[in-house]
């Protein structure tokens, strides 16, 4: 468990939330088979510590002062309805509390959460749903965060995750690692899974942090787990390459004060070379050669942008032709608004600003609330000299903007833009 210093209770309980949710759940589902009451008496602990732990003090133990208390709340509701429907008797409810199962998070086995994932991917389930619910179960990231991962409203997002958890219980989904022959069919969904959780670590899309490395680290982790399970599977393989890529620059991200420091802008020494020699020779791996499928096809050309920019020993060495080349790869493989806005970026390094901008022409209607793409069209109308249409562009970003870190670049950049001179 992670070793949490003093804090301001707000601030800790939000950063126990997100770093063991996933954890917890694990826990609390291994004891008692029972998704429809742990996720609920996690969420009642959670009120309950926001209300007394300013009052009281931030308990020595925050996880297990959590645990603890959502797992009274599940005998409580335990006892409620052996009582109700006079079919458990109490002793049994009690006996719960004997040590029959580990009490202490402290001692939770990895493998809970990796069987927490594969029950959320498994095949009953729709695979957009199984991600999104796993993001939910497993990692702790909020429903308004999900949403914009799959650039959905939220109460459509909340009303997914809600009917993959009956469906869970309606179904008797077993909470257990499947058997060697079952586990194919989860790989797809699981790696989506994993990606999504990835994506949610390098780009959360609120909240006060620019990154969250340890949910992205915690997504590599699942990812190498099964693939022990399953070595040199290609979907995994293909995307453990681009995690590795994108995480190697993870102390490059940020700068001392916690803001974000661009790709152009980062110190290349502080990369960490040994996951990008890793991925690389993921790259290169023998079962990445033959047929694939265009899941994992996706991810390798990912990982080959990544990689374009990984081996650049400067920003203007990269080469800019090769990752629009790539780009357009990943368009064949899978067209979406954000591979476009990412290849316009790419298009007017290589070409100029008004190529760049030219490539935005339709995607306002595809992303009508990110604010990435009014960023990317300010940034590339100052580049072009026309800071009045700059100014709209990066006012729109910032009120789109639900990342406090995000924000506070967009509205740096807009400052600076109003000062220059002419």
């Amino acid at each position: 468990m992670t070793s949490l210093p003093p804090h301001d209770p707000a601030d800790l309980l939000a950063r126990v939330v997100r770093e063991e949710w996933g954890r917890l759940v694990s826990l609390l589902l291994a004891r008692f088979r029972r998704l429809d009451l742990v996720e609920d008496a996690l969420g009642d602990a959670v009120e309950a510590a926001a209300r007394r732990w300013p009052q009281d003090g931030v308990p020595d133990n925050p996880v297990g002062w959590l645990h603890t208390t959502a797992r009274r709340r599940i005998l409580d509701r335990l006892r409620g309805e052996a009582m109700a429907q006079r079919k458990v008797p109490l002793l049994v409810v009690a006996s719960e509390e004997g040590g029959v199962v580990r009490a202490d998070p402290g001692d939770l086995v990895e493998d809970d959460l990796l069987r927490l994932v594969l029950m959320c991917s498994h095949p009953a389930l729709d695979p957009a749903a199984a991600s999104a619910l796993t993001l939910r179960l497993v990692l702790g990231v909020g429903t308004p965060d999900v949403a914009r991962l799959f650039l959905v409203p939220e109460p459509t997002m909340a009303a997914r995750i809600t009917r993959a958890k009956k469906k869970i219980v309606a179904a008797g989904i077993p909470f257990s690692v499947p058997s060697a022959a079952e586990l194919p069919e989860r790989l797809d969904v699981l790696a989506q899974t994993a990606y999504l959780a990835f994506t949610a670590g390098y780009a959360p899309g609120s909240g006060p942090d620019a990154v969250r490395t340890e949910l992205a680290g915690e997504a590599i982790r699942l990812v190498r787990v099964v693939l022990g399970l399953r070595p040199g599977e290609p979907v995994l393989t293909a995307l453990l390459a681009l995690m590795l890529l994108q995480h190697s620059r993870r102390d490059a991200r940020v700068d001392a004060t916690g803001a974000i420091v661009l790709l152009p802008d980062q110190d290349r020494s502080r990369w960490h070379r040994d996951e990008v020699h890793e991925a690389l020779a993921l790259l290169d791996s023998a079962v990445l050669t033959g047929p694939v499928t265009v899941q994992t096809a996706g991810y390798a050309v990912q990982a080959r942008i990544a990689a374009e920019h990984a081996t650049a020993p400067d920003a203007r060495s990269t080469r800019w032709d090769r990752v629009v080349a790539h780009y357009d790869t990943l368009l064949a493989l899978a067209p979406t608004p954000s591979a476009q806005l990412a290849r316009a970026v790419a298009v007017a390094e290589s070409d100029g600003p008004r190529a760049g901008l030219a490539q935005l022409d339709g995607l306002d209607d595809q992303l009508p609330h990110s604010h990435r793409l009014p960023a990317v069209r300010a940034e590339l109308l100052s580049r072009a000299g026309d800071d009045e249409g700059a100014h709209a562009a990066y006012a729109l970003a910032i009120s789109r903007c639900a990342n406090d870190a995000e924000r506070a670049l967009l509205t740096a950049r807009l400052e600076a833009l109003d000062a220059a001179p002419g």
